[in-house]
Formats: C-alpha cells, structure tokens, sequence
C-alpha cells in the first residue's frame, strides 16, 4: 500500500453532463452526452454510481444511474469559465489558468499561406485534405492517394488543432513527427492550440490509428498550479497527453497510454509504487474512439469497463489519499457533427475520509486545483478557484 499521502486526479476525456446555459452561442444546446448516451444504450455503472454519479444536480436523472441513499464519495458538476470546449482549455482551467480569448478555428480549412510555408519548410510536394474531418474517415478517405503519392493528410476538426496524419510505412513515426515540429512552428500565430501527429497503419479500407499519437501543445500563457506545485517540490506523474496538454510545464515524470485499459493499469502502478504525490491521468479513448466517431454504444462499452476497474484503484488507496474524477469537455456521440461539445461536467471525489456531500455547481474547473493544492498543504499554490477540501472533509 501507499507508504506517503497521494491524489489522484483521472481525467475521463470528453465525459459531459449536460449543457452549458451558453452552450447555445457555442452551437451545442441540448448536447448531454452521458445523459444522452445512457438514455440510447443500456449503461450499467455501479461503481461510479455508488460515488455518487447520479447523485450530481441536473435537470433531468441518468437514465439507469440511479441517485444513492448514501454515495461512497463528494459529487457535484463543474461549469467551465474559459472560453472554449477543447482540451486545451479544459485542463489548464482545472489547474487555475482561464482562457479568456478563445483559440481560433478553420472551419474552410487553413489559409493558402500557412500550408505553403508548411509545406516549403517541410520540404513537401503537397498535401491532402486540408479541411474539418473526423480523423478515421479523413484516412480512409485519402489513405490510398497518401499511399501513392507521399503527401501527408493535413486536416482539423472543430477544436483549434492542426493534425497531420500519415501511414508508418509511408511516412516513418520519427519523420512524421518532424513535420508536426515544423508545422508548431508554423502555427503559433494562427491561434491554434495543438499540432497532432496521427500515424496509421494497415490496409484500405481498414486502415487502424495508432497508439504514437504525438500532440504538441502550446504551453499555457500563466503558471499554473501545477507549476506552483512542482515549485514547492510536489512530484506530478502524467499519465497519457497530461505532459503534452502542459508542455511540461510542472510535470515531473510522464508515462504513455496506449488505451484507457493501459492508462488505468500505470495509474495502478503509481499508487502501488507511491510513484508522484500528484497522479494525473487522462483516458483519451471516451473522445478519440467513440465521442468523434459518433458511437453511443462504443462509448458506453467504454465507460462500463472503466466502471469495472475502478474498485481495483480505490481498494489501493491509503487512509489519507484523495482521488477526483472528472472531464475536459464533453463529446456527445448523439449530437451534431462530429465536434467536442460546451458542456458541464461531472465532479466526484472519494477516500476513506471524505463525506458523501453535494457539492453542487463549482463556478469553474479550477476549483480543482485549488482543491490539490489545499490537499498538499500549499493553498498559497492555487492560481484560481475555490478549494472544497473542508467540504468533503479535509
């Protein structure tokens, strides 16, 4: 078991709880995507129910989630102050830094003039696509002319992102990476917020993303808590793109995540190991698998067998830990497009000493990280946010 006090903080990417009230000036009004995705499957999630999952305020209940007598943990939901609905803007918030001015989007594709200085730079006969797509369809869409031809795909989506997709076998990992240096390069006065490597492999029409995904972030425009953090010698491990989102800044060590199973199973480790005082982990599989790709029934597979692991990471928490679970943003695979959607989302927090308390509507995500910094013992740390540690008993 632990041999020092941890936290424990799981990011479920893309897991909203119903719209935001400005959700509309987003585009996104009526998006729910747990609500909507427990009302068009069958989703059985005891474990996070008994936290307290459909404890949390909302206008209508969770399909199937029902409320508990006595949640196992703190519930509540978070409203996002930034002015946006991407990953970027999600998690610096949760640790104190508010993206005021929103990051651009290229809903008619990027300029003429950025993609030939990319592809002068880069040394390129061209590109492809150049549009909104979802990535999955973009490759098998042009994956044969890229196969023939050497050109990358270069596409966005509804988030500032510039992503670059390629064959292994066409544009080997350690190349394609270096296109995606080039083109951050490139980018940072265009208002975007990553570049994202997304090699593929396989045969048409069944060409399979791979876990080498690379996304170069920029960095956050104020230090955030976890800088403060890392300051006064609180470890930070990042598990998945954490390092990436952060460029960094105030992470101690970083682990890869192949898939959600993978990041659950280092998240596991850590805590065993007491590797890092601050454990914080992102399960990227809810958006890039089933939120993107628009499938309810993927995506509930998905947070069922999160459901099913997550006994097994309580069970190795120590008296004092403290773990948090909740999301970025939401996606809802019943929704419009194929685009991250403005939305709440769910708040729960869990260890041997903490009451089973609402803790309502929290005004922002970075009530979370002033939460980890009361937790560590540096409030002085927090850069935005109200701690609700005395709520739930710390």
């Amino acid at each position: 078991m632990n041999k020092k006090k941890q936290g424990i903080l799981i990011v479920l990417d893309s897991v909203g709880i119903g719209a935001l009230p400005d959700a509309a000036s987003f585009g996104d009004e009526g998006a729910d995507t747990l609500g909507h995705i427990a009302g068009a499957t069958t989703l059985v999630l005891p474990n996070l129910a008994a936290l307290g999952l459909g404890n949390i305020d909302r206008p209508t209940p969770l399909p199937g989630i029902p409320p508990q007598g006595y949640p196992r943990g703190a519930y509540g939901r978070m409203a996002e102050l930034s002015l946006g609905k991407d990953t970027s803007t999600g998690h610096w918030e949760m640790m104190g830094v508010i993206t005021r001015t929103p990051f651009r989007t290229y809903p008619q594709g990027f300029p003429p003039e950025l993609l030939e200085a990319f592809i002068q730079e880069a040394s390129l006969s061209g590109v492809l696509g150049n549009k909104p797509a979802s990535g999955t369809v973009i490759i098998e869409e042009l994956g044969p002319e890229h196969c023939a031809t050497g050109k990358p795909i270069v596409y966005t989506s509804g988030d500032p992102v510039f992503q670059i997709a390629a064959h292994e076998e066409v544009i080997p990992i350690e190349r394609l990476y270096q296109l995606c240096e080039i083109a951050y390069r490139l980018v940072l006065p265009y208002g975007l917020s990553r570049v994202i490597a997304r090699p593929f492999i396989g045969k048409w029409p069944s060409y399979e993303r791979t876990y080498r995904r690379k996304d170069y972030t920029v960095p956050p425009p104020e230090p955030s808590t976890l800088v403060k953090l890392k300051e006064r010698d609180i470890a930070v491990t990042s598990i998945g793109k954490i390092e990436a989102i952060y460029s960094g800044q105030g992470i101690t060590s970083q682990l890869d995540a192949k898939s959600n199973i993978h990041a659950v199973e280092m998240v596991a480790q850590c805590m065993k190991e007491a590797q890092g005082d601050l454990v914080f982990a992102n399960l990227v599989d809810f958006d890039s698998k089933y939120g993107h790709r628009r499938n309810p029934d993927g995506y509930a597979r998905a947070l069922e067998e999160f459901d099913r692991l997550l006994p097994g990471l309580i069970d190795l928490m120590g008296s004092e830990d403290l773990m948090i679970i909740t999301a970025d943003h939401g996606n809802d695979p019943t929704f419009k497009g194929t685009d991250h959607t403005r939305e709440h989302v769910p708040l729960l927090a869990t260890g041997s000493w903490v009451r089973p308390v609402n803790l309502g509507t929290r005004q922002s995500f970075a009530d979370i990280g002033a939460t980890v910094a009361s937790f560590f013992g540096h409030p002085d740390a927090s850069i935005f946010g109200t701690s609700f540690l005395e709520e739930i008993g710390g």
